[in-house]
């Protein structure tokens, strides 16, 4: 028991060390115009580089990445059809794809769907 607390507390003293010489090094002390701006193709930008980004964009990327992953789980569902029982294997569907549906319900009555000038 004794041996393990103190080989707990030499890890946790040299993850410490690390973690702290890291933070000190990384530090950027000299902050240049040309580095904090953003590159374009080694030209100065011709407008705003620090545009501000639709919402609406990122809301339709977020619905299309998680019904994308829901479309994954879908996958094991096809390879199991011949290996499990036929009705467990209709009730599991249906209560997935039922709760599928009923969160694309629940974006579309959010308007989450509508494209909005």
């Amino acid at each position: 028991m004794f041996v393990i607390m103190i080989m707990s507390i030499i890890i946790f003293s040299i993850s410490f060390i690390m973690m702290t010489l890291a933070s000190i090094l990384s530090k950027k002390t000299f902050m240049d115009r040309e580095k904090s701006s953003p590159f374009e193709c080694g030209f100065d930008p011709k407008s705003s580089a620090r545009m501000p980004f639709s919402i609406q964009f990122f809301l339709i990327a977020v619905i299309f990445l998680i019904f994308d992953v829901e479309i994954t789980l879908l996958i094991p569902l096809i390879l199991t059809l011949k290996i499990t029982n036929i009705m467990m294997y209709i009730c599991i569907s249906f209560f997935f794809l039922f709760i599928l549906l009923l969160g694309l319900y629940h974006e579309w009555s959010q308007g989450a769907l509508n494209w909005v000038n």
